[in-house]
């Protein structure tokens, strides 16, 4: 697949400098692009790659101003950060069969399902009675679309995942392979013989428009009511979200990370890679969790910045990290103290009793 400056150009809007009929036929960084390849520039410090890159061509601001000669064809935009990402999400949309229409063969679809225009159901999929399938959705190979589901318009369902009945997705939603949405939660009571009865799941999950789930992660279903994922929620690949979890408008969560069931998350949060945090609490809008840390109570004050095991205030958990390390240096220190102590007390006993002779 091969492409010119001046086509690019034309796509992303940009003022050409150099060669129109430079090919490109991939993506690179700048730093690492070789000749077929187009990268682009925002960050000032990757600016010494221009003059010494072999990209055929290099998006850059409008207003980017070189000072030596260079080889490369530029593509002036606004923003070159944003016009590269516009170009990625295109080829991505080439290359990864987004453009498929129509129902493959072996495929189940309910007599009762509801499908609408544009559609692709790609080979080995179910989709069982009462589905309503929105204009444009994508279904990839391989994925079973449990009874009562609805799934939004241009919403995009990659190969092997599985949604259980009454799921509910907006618009706009994607969800990554081997994703499971609306398994059973962790309900159990347990009985006096030591044993436990599962208690029946009968809520749904919930998943407003413009949210992206990445690969293996599973967001269990509500023991009643919903399991709720507000609109532009982001989330990583491998990470647990429990019965009856709410998690707030364009919060975005990191890899491994586990949410334990009735815990309401607020909006905009940013939370890292593997953090544990707790049942039953509320986390305030804004709230930044770093990575590994271990949330156990409620956060109430807005765009508050949390790390650590238990989880507290940022600065005073760095002032606590300095203060862990240094604790060989003052154990040390204080033994010395302990024996100058001792030499001391020792001094004036004896003196004491000198001048009591």
């Amino acid at each position: 697949m091969q492409f010119t400056a001046q086509q690019i150009a034309t796509l992303v809007h940009g003022t050409l400098e150099g060669n129109p009929d430079a090919p490109v036929r991939n993506v690179a960084k700048i730093e690492e692009a070789q000749s077929g390849d187009l990268c682009f520039l925002s960050n000032p410090k990757y600016e010494e790659f221009l003059y010494s890159s072999n990209a055929s061509v290099i998006l850059v601001n409008e207003n980017f101003e070189t000072n030596r000669l260079f080889t490369p064809t530029l593509i002036r935009v606004k923003d070159a950060y944003s016009s590269f990402a516009f170009l990625l999400e295109q080829y991505n949309n080439m290359i990864s069969g987004s453009g498929n229409v129509g129902i493959e063969s072996p495929s189940f679809i309910s007599e009762t399902a509801k499908i609408g225009n544009n559609v692709y159901v790609g080979a080995f999929s179910y989709i069982g009675d009462n589905v309503t399938i929105g204009d444009g959705v994508k279904i990839y190979p391989g994925s079973y679309i449990g009874n009562n589901v609805v799934i939004g318009a241009g919403s995009k369902i990659y190969a092997g995942v599985k949604i259980y009945h009454a799921c509910i997705l907006g618009s706009k939603v994607v969800i990554h392979s081997g994703v499971t949405i609306g398994g059973d939660g962790f309900g159990f009571a347990p009985l006096k013989d030591g044993t436990y009865k599962k208690i029946a799941q009968i809520g749904n999950v919930i998943i407003e428009d413009d949210v992206e789930i990445g690969a293996n992660t599973t967001i269990d279903r509500a023991t009643m009511g919903s399991t709720i994922i507000r609109s532009g929620v982001k989330l990583d690949n491998l990470i647990q979200i429990a019965h009856n979890v709410e998690i707030g408008a364009n919060t975005v969560i990191a890899a491994q990370t586990g949410v334990s069931g009735s815990t309401k998350i607020g909006k905009n949060c940013v939370i890292g890679g593997q953090v544990g945090i707790v049942g039953h609490i509320h986390i305030a809008d804004g709230t930044r969790i770093n990575a590994q840390s271990g949330l156990s109570k409620s956060i109430t004050h807005e765009n508050t910045t949390l790390n650590g095991t238990p989880a507290f205030e940022y600065k005073s958990s760095l002032k606590s990290q300095a203060i862990f390390r240094n604790l060989p240096e003052m154990q040390h220190r204080l033994q010395k103290l302990e024996e100058m102590v001792q030499e001391l007390t020792t001094l004036i006993s004896s003196q004491n009793l000198e001048y009591k002779k």
